[in-house]
């Protein structure tokens, strides 16, 4: 698509996201025939209004595998935007995921807050996620309170979406990962141990899939 081509359908469709059906197109592969549970975040809240809510909304998938697949809307340009046409990366160049082990979309939603929580951070830091990370907490649960070993996150590419190339740049899903204490506390040491603890974890887990109910430590 050329600039002209893409002013030209932006003036004729006003509702026009190109970068929101960009994603939604990896998502329909990935679940074929299946319509997400969709969380708009309140309009007046956003902070192109002055709130402090970075994200316009979250997709909650049900995988075959057993799982609930979250992914936020918001980390990359979603609308048009004449100055992103073209750029090596769509605003921050992620999308979030997480995988969690739930039985309902309620279950969930404290996974919603933290990945507000995180994109706020990353908004107002200017300090963006990459693989292999980890995002030390306070030493409690994710899940504020319930009692659970998973205390950090780990991020890595989203072992099932992969980036795509869009009109504003590219776009790749981050998965955040949860981690216990012992298994933070073994990467502050040495970093080079995340590879060990993906290998380790993917053999049980090859979705690395969340499980706030997980004790085992898989270094």
């Amino acid at each position: 698509m050329t600039l002209e081509e893409y002013k030209k359908r932006a003036s004729e469709q006003e509702d026009w996201a190109p970068g929101w059906e960009a994603i939604d197109e990896v998502f329909d592969k990935l679940y074929p025939n299946q319509k997400p549970a969709h969380y708009g975040t309140d309009l007046h809240k956003r902070s192109i209004f002055g709130g402090d809510e970075y994200l316009d909304g979250y997709s909650i998938y049900q995988s075959p595998n057993g799982y609930k697949h979250l992914l936020t809307y918001g980390m990359t340009e979603l609308y048009t935007d004449e100055e992103s046409f073209g750029g090596e990366w769509s605003r921050w160049g992620y999308e979030m995921t997480i995988k969690l082990k739930e039985d309902s979309n309620e279950d969930c939603m404290w996974a919603i807050n933290m990945l507000s929580n995180l994109a706020r951070y990353t908004y107002t830091k200017k300090r963006f996620f990459e693989p292999m990370q980890f995002v030390a907490g306070n030493g409690t649960s994710l899940h504020i309170g319930v009692e659970s070993a998973i205390t950090a996150l780990f991020i890595v590419n989203d072992t099932e979406s992969e980036g795509i190339d869009t009109v504003h740049g590219r776009v790749e899903f981050m998965q955040l990962v949860g981690i216990t204490q012992r298994e933070l506390e073994v990467l502050k040491e040495d970093h080079a141990q995340a590879g060990v603890l993906v290998e380790n974890m993917k053999k049980e887990n090859p979705y690395l899939v969340t499980d706030m109910k997980r004790e085992k430590s898989y270094l």
